[in-house]
């Protein structure tokens, strides 16, 4: 009995040193299986046309939510979603853009004398992507932010009849997230697109300019009959230009002393829209779980998200390579890896794609509605647009320095990534599903890469800017985190 035990002392040391080598060793081999190659070929696949830019409602962002569900099902990942399945569903109104969209301007030359402007699509308007189908003209209105907020004596309406008229409207409102809670939540409600867009139309206005970009952006209401275009700074200055007043400088004004100031332009723009509603529209987030293997630890859940969707088609294919793609991309880069190398995991592991990111965030709002796996119990690692540049960053690792300390740790052993964070108030509308979890009181890090220019939701974000090492970097980092989150001894879910 005695030789025994002195057995059992001398060798189990080693059993457990030997097994936890061969521990490292597999986490090494699912790392440096990451394929650079293999992440931009996944790219390819969800920007190609029969995919026709994962607008979330189209048949077309199905298909390819469907393509995605079927790898998560190779690598053995378990549907999470409604009744079994991949998918978790919701209502998602959705507009189909075609070509046959124009902006043009009235100039007045000489006496009773008109020149037509015609603006060129992308570089100087860009079609409201849920705007109404029709044509429209009329006479311009500058009307500001579009506002009218009696408690804050506000209201760029007001002195100005707009009815029948096209209203000229900034986005956002005169006072900045950036000013703080105090002074920038009693303006919150009113800077997001659906107010403006309702706002002008309950006023009378036949059509909308909305100096935007101009982008495209299905993030707005539709409204029958209602048509709007975005713009930017040519169509404005051509507007502004022989009305005495200087843009810029107007616009400063109405910023400094939270006045409107709002006038006639006497320009004429006829704007034609060329757009199909569908109202009822489905969409879905689809999710795959990889459940932990320790008895108490496997409650708690790590999410990594990424959505699935871009912009469909205005009045061109919007391929949203590096939005969103790239994330996506990386995700499933992960969930291969843990699944093929079976890493051992004690908490679980939830990977959901979500759907209509671009719409509204309705897909991670329905989540933190109808959580699989308990929210309280639930941190949140999400990607939006990590396929280009070479920098790794992520906002709120300042807001939750436990979950981001395992970043750091992951990439000082292993990856060596440029690596930076901040503080992340999420006051300003929602632009990140994070923000949603974030509000919902979910531990969130939302990465992204930085270091090259990436156009934003125009056709120019396709596969040519992608840089598959840095979604490498991108995958190894995250793959690494995720082990050492869901294997730590400490507790991952802290004091907010």
């Amino acid at each position: 009995m005695k030789k025994t035990l002195l057995f059992l002392l001398f060798i189990l040391p080693a059993l457990i040193t030997k097994g936890q080598d061969n521990d490292e060793q597999n986490i090494l081999k699912a790392m440096h299986s990451i394929s650079s190659q293999e992440l931009f070929d996944y790219v390819k696949i969800m920007c190609d046309e029969k995919y026709a830019g994962r607008l979330t409602g189209t048949p077309e962002y199905q298909e390819c939510a469907e393509w995605l569900a079927g790898k998560f099902s190779d690598w053995g990942l378990t549907p999470a979603g409604d009744n079994g399945s991949w998918f978790q569903w919701f209502n998602v109104p959705y507009t189909l853009v075609f070509p046959g969209c124009s902006l043009a301007l009235d100039i007045p030359v000489k006496k009773d004398g008109i020149i037509t402007k015609q603006y060129r699509y992308i570089s100087e308007f860009v079609p409201g992507s849920t705007s109404a189908s029709g044509e429209v003209s009329g006479e311009v209105v500058y009307a500001g932010y579009g506002i009218s907020a009696p408690e804050l004596n506000y209201d760029d309406y007001a002195g100005i009849d707009v009815r029948g008229k096209i209203v000229l409207i900034e986005r956002e409102a005169p006072v900045s997230p950036s000013e703080g809670a105090d002074k920038f939540n009693p303006w919150y409600k009113y800077s997001f697109h659906q107010y403006k867009l309702e706002n002008a139309f309950r006023h009378g206005a036949a059509g909308m300019l909305y100096i935007y970009g101009p982008i495209a952006n299905p993030n707005n209401d539709y409204i029958e009959n209602f048509i709007y275009v975005h713009v930017g700074d040519s169509v404005v200055n051509d507007i502004f230009s022989g009305t005495g007043k200087n843009y810029r400088d107007n616009l400063e004004k109405i910023n400094k002393s939270l006045r409107p100031s709002s006038f006639s332009t006497g320009k004429n723009v006829t704007v034609k829209m060329n757009t199909k509603h569908f109202p009822d529209g489905k969409g879905s987030n689809i999710i795959g779980l990889l459940k932990g293997s320790d008895p108490e630890l496997s409650s708690e859940t790590i999410i990594i998200g990424a959505h699935l969707d871009h912009l469909g088609k205005c009045y061109e294919m919007m391929p949203g390579a590096n939005d969103n793609a790239s994330a996506v991309a990386v995700m499933m880069g992960v969930a291969e890896a843990l699944t093929k190398y079976k890493i051992p995991l004690k908490r679980s592991v939830l990977f959901i794609s979500f759907g209509s990111e671009e719409q509204s965030l309705l897909g991670s709002k329905k989540y933190v509605l109808n959580p699989v796996l308990p929210l309280e119990k639930s941190i949140l690692l999400n990607m939006d647009g990590v396929g280009t540049g070479d920098a790794i960053g992520a906002a709120a690792g300042e807001n939750f320095p436990h979950l981001w300390s395992f970043v750091e740790e992951a990439n000082k052993a292993y990856i060596h990534a440029f690596l930076r964070t901040n503080f992340f108030p999420n006051l300003g509308r929602p632009r990140l599903d994070a923000a949603i979890f974030m509000k919902a009181g979910v531990p969130s890090l939302s990465f992204s890469t930085t270091g090259a220019f990436s156009p934003y939701h125009l056709p120019g974000d396709n596969i040519e800017t992608i840089n598959p090492e840095i979604m490498e970097e991108m995958c190894r980092l995250l793959l690494l985190t995720t082990i050492r989150m869901a294997n730590s001894p400490e507790q991952i879910i802290q004091a907010k």
